[in-house]
């Protein structure tokens, strides 16, 4: 849904906007808010009026003010939706600690609801929610400043044609430093979802965990967190690419750019669930691993693999987290691509990127 320009205004912050002078009013033009002229600083009556002009400048591509706003719009749509499938989340985690127990996806929920009734589902939303709020927020900033990079190394020739090698590499750079940020949330979370009674939630399980296994515990589950989420992030940013381009070229019959926004916000979600599915297969057998690891003092890979074995690693709770993720990376680049046509900027993907120079040299047209 389109929003006005004065919506629009409300509800962006000013450092999304570069620094500029109030432009003057026009009537029938930009909106303004006039003071009258009594209310001027020392004026009696007669002085000139005093216009306040909300910040409207179009973000530049690639500018400070692109990358804060990519990274505001990553901080929105990884935290809330994490947050809110942390029931799903909850019965998985407990279903790959304990199978025996949580046999399957409606026992586990049942299980979870008698034992800890309905308020229980919701146990480790805190962590959950400032974690991928920290790691969506250098998990999209930062793919959007590796993927600028890595093309302007590789040349214009090059970055088109190994368009997907420049989306994997952006990727998956960014999500090493976006998985420093969420280890301590995700090492405590685990603790919280999956041993009833250690903690109510972030306030009191961090200083528990940190005087159980020290503060170097927190990162314990770094390595399997890596091994997780980077190829996750690889497939969801890679697959997303490839996924919209081609259903923009075979199965939209106009451009892109005929597109209505909300048109466009649809294939982001759709493009984001397929990508869910192939992120959620192979990132598995490294959930599974951190789970257990987080779960149990002093575990390694090693007693992991052996007490889960190999069938174990690939597909214990693989049908709930193909339904978690699908869901969740489809609404991630859903509310991504929602936060960047409110700012005024392009949905992602579904448009070969010009050249370096070209693009540059069209921005500069733009603003002259």
């Amino acid at each position: 849904m389109a929003l006005s320009d004065r919506t629009r205004e409300a509800l962006l912050p000013s450092f999304l906007y570069s620094t500029a002078g109030a432009r003057p009013y026009f009537a029938g033009g930009d909106t303004a808010f006039r003071l009258p002229a009594a209310a001027a600083p020392g004026g009696v009556g007669g002085g000139a009026p005093i216009v306040i002009q909300a910040p409207r400048e179009k973000i530049e591509l690639y500018s400070p003010a692109f990358y804060s706003a990519c990274t505001a719009g990553g901080i929105a749509s990884c935290g809330l939706t994490h947050m809110a499938v942390t029931p799903l989340d909850l019965v998985k985690c407990n279903m790959q600690i304990d199978p025996a127990k949580y046999t399957s996806i409606t026992s586990g929920f049942g299980i979870l609801a008698k034992e800890q009734g309905v308020r229980g589902f919701f146990r480790g939303w805190v962590p959950t929610l400032l974690g991928y709020s920290a790691q969506g927020a250098c998990k999209f900033g930062f793919y959007e400043f590796f993927k600028k990079y890595y093309s302007d190394i590789a040349g214009p020739e090059y970055a088109q044609k190994y368009k997907t090698l420049i989306y994997l590499a952006g990727s998956a750079s960014a999500e090493v430093i976006a998985d420093v940020a969420l280890c301590p949330f995700e090492a405590v979370k685990v603790r919280v979802q999956t041993q009833p009674g250690f903690a109510r939630g972030l306030g009191d399980g961090l200083p528990k965990f940190i005087k159980s296994e020290g503060a170097l515990g927190l990162y314990k589950g770094i390595v399997p967190l890596w091994g997780r989420q980077i190829p996750y992030t690889m497939m969801k940013f890679a697959s997303f690419e490839t996924i919209v381009e081609q259903i923009y070229k075979h199965a939209v019959p106009v451009p892109k750019s005929e597109c209505s926004k909300s048109f466009q916000l649809g294939i982001s979600f759709a493009g984001g669930y397929i990508a869910g599915v192939f992120c959620a297969i192979v990132s598995h057998p490294a959930d599974n691993l951190v789970s257990f690891l987080n779960n149990a003092k002093g575990a390694t890979v090693g007693d992991a693999a052996k007490k889960l074995g190999l069938w174990g690693l690939f597909t214990r709770g693989l049908p709930l987290r193909i339904v978690m993720i699908g869901t969740l990376t489809g609404a991630q680049w859903g509310i991504y691509d929602a936060f960047k046509v409110m700012v005024g900027l392009p949905t992602t993907g579904g448009v070969t990127p010009a050249p370096a120079s070209a693009s540059d040299a069209t921005l500069k047209a733009v603003g002259a």
